[in-house]
């Protein structure tokens, strides 16, 4: 989908509207600032569209007497303001009236959403291939086959590569491995003991960039909280999710240690565990990715853990990222630092569930994927000490926001509905794929799918999925020999019969090229 043009932008796109076509020619779209609307006012929106709308557009992709509005390629090559307009102010010299004296602000917004959410109900999506390995796939850019690395894992979690070209990936149900030539080792003895139920378990895993001369692996995972003590009452490790029985108070956690020649974790110390009065019986939206910059400073990502007020109390280390030194000090830069009743690491703040960052490989800006509420993931830029609205704002649906822009609040570069659920991303650089340099690859979860993104400074102008054919894509990593590589596991929830959060069996897969020159580039 494409992000709404903010104040000043030009808008060149057409709208198909009671059987005509809206051109919207070259001007200037002032700023529209709806509210997102409740479940309730969704709904609401669906019966006014059914009122409306219907008659003329027709309920599905078929259409009526008028083109119908649920068309993905049409939704794609415009913008919300573009829609937002049209049923305002209507389409002159067509039979479409303006709503603007029917309908409110939100009101407006709701339909919107229900369109485009309605429209993705509408696009089949590809029957689950169990067996990656071999399967040949035509993109726009390249043509490619997939390989299967390795195989026998359980919901793998993320990928790291060493410099020696062996890999480390993690799995939920918490531990860490090692692929060396094809070959899944035993899971590393010694590492931390993990809180596993829902999304929780072990996370994340990144390289230090000196590691060849401090050996350093840092782990992010989910611990029970120190000194507490087990009832009879509370889950256990791996229970299904829910409520009932309620978890014990738990947290994520940031460390680093070594492997040492006899396969053991060793040397661990604690980058940053948060105060013990913030565990949580929550095992949800933990965030926990991991990324270096080049000077040697990590920047990892926390969740709001399920309540919103976190995001935006700056007192508070859930959502938000964070930057400190290799070691956990904080560096004097920090944008926060000195201030009194603030976290001194937070680099940005106003996030719920950030699951994803990458370095763009030309401007140096740190790009961020995160899981929204219901059709509001999205795709932000970081930038230090700057609020991205989590908790006030939203382009999706939750009860208790009424916003979807704010002056002082960033708005996503783009947005997904329907949800894509977006994970691990990386940049694109190497040459086996020259056609997809700088774009952003996008893992997606409830999507399933490898997304690409092509990027001009800081707007997406293009997207194209890779796969959705291979289960819940959990990282991406492009490796040193510039291949794409892929952590994924076998599909849940969605009429699978798995529950959507259940651990699955998973592999990792790469992408190399099915010739050595694609004639697509010629």
């Amino acid at each position: 989908m494409m992000a709404r043009l903010s104040t000043g932008r030009t808008l060149v796109g057409a709208a198909i509207l009671c059987g005509m076509v809206l051109v919207a020619t070259a001007g200037v779209i002032t700023q529209f600032e709806p509210q997102t609307p409740t479940r309730n006012r969704l709904e609401a929106a669906a019966e006014l569209f059914e009122q409306e709308c219907a008659a003329c557009h027709g309920s599905d992709p078929s259409g009526g007497r008028a083109v119908s509005l649920f068309d993905q390629a049409w939704l794609d090559s415009v913008d919300d303001d573009a829609i937002i307009t049209a049923i305002e102010q209507g389409v002159a010299d067509t039979e479409m009236p303006p709503f603007a004296d029917l309908l409110d602000a939100p009101e407006v917004w709701a339909l919107v959403q229900f369109i485009r959410r309605r429209t993705g109900s509408f696009v089949e999506a590809p029957a689950f291939v169990p067996g990656a390995d071999g399967e040949v796939i035509g993109s726009e850019r390249h043509t490619f086959r997939i390989e299967t690395i390795v195989d026998g894992l359980e919901t793998p979690w993320a990928l790291a590569f060493l410099p020696d070209g062996r890999m480390l990936v993690t799995e939920r149900r918490g531990t860490l491995r090692i692929i060396a030539d094809g070959e899944l080792s035993e899971p590393v003895a010694g590492t931390p003991e993990v809180w596993e139920r829902q999304d929780a378990g072990m996370l994340d895993v990144a390289i230090h960039p000196q590691y060849a001369d401090n050996g350093w692996i840092y782990l992010s995972y989910s611990e029970v909280m120190p000194g507490h003590t087990p009832s009879a009452s509370e889950a256990t490790p791996g229970m299904p999710p829910g409520r009932d029985p309620p978890s014990p108070p738990n947290m994520e956690v940031f460390v680093r240690g070594r492997i040492n020649d006899d396969g053991e974790w060793v040397d661990q110390e604690v980058i940053y565990r948060a105060p013990l009065d913030l565990y949580t019986s929550s095992d949800t939206h933990y965030g926990t990715r991991l990324v270096f910059d080049d000077a040697d400073h990590l920047f990892f990502s926390i969740g709001e853990r399920d309540v919103m007020a976190h995001a935006q109390d700056l007192a508070v280390p859930l959502g938000k990222i964070h930057r400190v030194n290799d070691d956990g000090t904080i560096p004097g830069d920090n944008p926060f630092a000195g201030r009194d009743g603030v976290v001194p690491s937070i680099w940005s703040y106003g996030h719920r569930n950030p699951q994803g960052l990458a370095w763009h490989p030309e401007t140096g800006a740190l790009w961020e994927s995160e899981h929204g509420p219901s059709a509001g993931d999205e795709i932000n830029v970081v930038d230090p000490g700057r609020n991205y609205g989590w908790g006030v704002i939203s382009s999706g649906i939750q009860r208790g926001i009424t916003e979807v822009s704010r002056e002082g609040m960033e708005s996503p570069i783009v947005y997904f509905t329907p949800t894509l659920a977006p994970a691990g991303i990386e940049f694109y650089s190497g040459d086996p794929f020259p056609g997809w340099t700088n774009s952003l690859l996008v893992g997606g979860l409830w999507g399933q799918e490898l997304r690409r993104l092509e990027i001009t400074g800081r707007e997406v102008t293009h997207q194209e999925v890779l796969f959705a054919q291979f289960g819940r894509v959990r990282d991406v990593v492009v490796g040193p020999d510039g291949y794409v590589y892929v952590a994924r596991q076998d599909p849940t929830g969605g009429g699978t019969g798995v529950a959507l959060t259940a651990s699955t069996p998973g592999s990792i897969i790469r992408l190399v090229p099915s010739v050595l020159r694609d004639a697509r580039l010629l």
